[in-house]
């Protein structure tokens, strides 16, 4: 177990291509942190400059208390789970598992106590005399888990190791890795494109884009409160619903101008954000926080968002509503199962004013509705 320590870490590759940029990041003992973001964003490239398999153009890596930079990634003592798995065709799955451990020397008896020790830990004891062409996708997953598992390294890399299952799988694997998680109390990084994923596993979750790292936070606070407008429209599914327009004053009070309405900012965002009176800027509103009903926070003044229906998605314990505006075609509200609402009408939608963001213009827009966003 130990600690990781990027400092500025740099990947540049032939052509001038910056894959990784200036990434600083520290990674306690026993935390588990998810690098999340689109493809290409240098997610994978990290985490293998962490392993070694790829040079670090710049900067430091350190595992533990050592500069690891120079070091082979079989004497850095970490252990990574590939999107593939990596497993021997030919070998049982008990040969898979010990190989590792064969190759450094390690007594028969040892071996052995290791890697029953972890298939039992992942229940896959019945498994041991199986070749991986014998087995489904999870228990191939499992196998390549236990495999890192006997080497009790100082930190477990996952390469996006759920990518090749089945929704359902995937979703009982996460729980799965979760629960190993807190058994083994091993540092973990992980890197995944799957925001929910991120979300459900880490403590905390670096969101990353074309090589640079925007926000690291933990799950909630990320979602919540969204740094800038790509993390607020990155986390979160459906995706936050944006609506471009400029804050004007009337009446003494602070509005949001869309063109085809005018929404009232409660008093709280209006004191945070008056600087840019007069200014474009951009609301983000995640589906949750558009509904059809009018109590509680949905009932604040001015908050009408007139609408028409186009696609209703019953999803059991709730309901995605597609609509259009006059200026946007693609808004989704999540509303309560039950609400009736019919594809085709034309009705209101009201929103939570205490849970919009305003962010500056463009697709890296700071978040200034956050405490202290200033101009």
């Amino acid at each position: 177990m130990a600690q990781v320590v990027l400092e500025r870490v740099t990947k540049v590759y032939p052509g001038n291509v910056k894959a990784v940029d200036n990434v600083t990041l520290d990674i306690a003992d026993r935390e588990f942190v998810v690098l999340v973001g689109p493809s290409g964003c240098g997610k994978s490239t990290t985490l293998r400059m962490i392993a070694g398999l790829e040079e670090v153009s710049s900067g430091t890596v350190r595992i533990g208390d050592r500069v690891v930079n120079d070091v082979p990634p079989k004497d850095r003592d970490i252990a990574m789970v590939f999107q593939n798995y990596a497993l021997y065709p030919h070998m049982t799955v008990y040969k898979n598992m010990a190989f590792g451990l064969k190759l450094r020397g390690v007594p028969k008896r040892e071996i052995d106590q290791k890697v029953r020790e972890a298939a039992r830990l992942l229940g896959i004891e019945a498994l041991l005399d199986r070749k991986p062409k014998a087995l489904s996708g999870g228990q191939r997953q499992r196998v390549a888990v236990g495999r890192a598992i006997v080497r009790n390294p100082k930190a477990f890399l996952f390469d996006e190791p759920l990518s090749n299952l089945d929704a359902k799988l995937r979703v009982e694997m996460r729980a799965e890795l979760k629960k190993l998680h807190r058994r083994l109390a091993t540092t973990t990084i992980y890197v995944t494109h799957d925001q929910e994923e991120a979300m459900t596993l880490g403590d905390r979750v670096v969101v990353m884009k074309d090589g640079v790292v925007h926000q690291v936070a933990r799950p909630l606070e990320v979602y919540d409160h969204p740094v800038n407008r790509f993390v607020a429209g990155f986390v979160g599914t459906p995706p936050m619903n944006f609506f471009e327009g400029r804050l004007v004053r009337q009446n003494g009070h602070l509005y949001f101008d869309e063109g085809s309405c005018r929404i009232r900012l409660p008093e709280s965002l209006a004191a945070r954000v008056g600087a840019y009176e007069g200014r474009p800027v951009t609301m983000g509103v995640r589906p949750e926080d558009i509904s059809d009903r009018t109590d509680g926070n949905f009932g604040e003044p001015e908050n009408a968002l007139p609408v028409k229906v186009s696609v209703v998605e019953p999803l059991g314990d709730k309901m995605d509503v597609y609509v259009q505006t006059p200026a946007h075609d693609h808004v989704v509200c999540r509303v309560d199962a039950h609400s009736r609402i019919e594809e085709g009408t034309n009705m209101t939608m009201h929103l939570d004013l205490h849970r919009v963001h305003l962010f500056e213009s463009g697709e890296l827009g700071r978040n200034v509705s956050l405490n202290g966003g200033g101009v």
